[in-house]
């Protein structure tokens, strides 16, 4: 019996809609409508409470730093902006970390830079190595010259695809670890320079026409103290 129910038609039973006499009021709201702002309300209405509460039984004497390192802004409480709060010292401290960070990373790039140039068999500085043959006549010295030549010719060898690409690939990465290297090295001495204008002592710039050679870079010179 059950299954022959199922097999019957059955209308779909929808919900009521707004009558044509409340159009202006907007859709009808529902049951499950009303759940959600019934619930919405009463979390606002315990909110509401739980701040009088607190306002009933606040002690008029309670005082914390709070009140004075902080300020409201557009209702939230925000806190002071604290001037310095590290000393020299430890400002010189966290500066040597950062240099130190800095020279690692830098380090550990040269390492990886020369890895990969030594498995990629770069040997653009290095002097070519040759091997040097003695003939007993010109036709044995032409037959050797005709060897050497065509081991020299590094066109001739055929390199697969997938080992082209992986070479490619590695070129690519060399080129992008060069760069990374160099902008770390750049960033290690301008770090070095701003902690060494830290330090005490009388410094000043030199001008233009005080430089030897410009580079546009900004040159110190720290003037010489008489040392007790």
């Amino acid at each position: 019996m059950s299954s022959l129910r199922n097999a019957v038609p059955r209308p779909a039973h929808k919900e009521r809609s707004q009558p044509q006499a409340r159009k202006r009021f907007g859709l009808l709201e529902k049951h499950k409508d009303y759940v959600i702002r019934a619930k919405a309300y009463h979390q606002k209405e315990d909110i509401k409470k739980k701040l009088k509460q607190k306002a009933a039984f606040k002690n008029p004497d309670e005082f914390y730093y709070k009140m004075i390192n902080s300020k409201t802004v557009d209702g939230v409480h925000r806190p002071k902006e604290e001037i310095n709060k590290y000393s020299a010292e430890e400002l010189m401290i966290m500066k040597t970390q950062d240099i130190g960070y800095v020279f690692q990373k830098l380090q550990s790039e040269k390492n990886k830079i020369d890895r990969l140039t030594a498995s990629l068999q770069c040997t653009e500085d290095q002097p070519s190595r040759r091997h040097v043959y003695f003939a007993e006549d010109r036709e044995e010295a032409r037959e050797l010259q005709l060897q050497a030549k065509s081991k020299s010719d590094v066109s001739a060898i055929h390199v697969p695809k997938d080992i082209k690409k992986k070479m490619d690939r590695s070129y690519r990465d060399l080129e992008a670890r060069k760069s990374r290297a160099k902008d770390l090295e750049k960033l290690y001495m301008d770090m070095s320079m701003q902690k060494e204008l830290q330090k005490k002592g009388r410094k000043r710039k030199l001008r233009e026409d005080e430089i030897l050679n410009p580079n546009g870079k900004p040159v110190y010179k720290w003037k010489a103290d008489r040392k007790r």
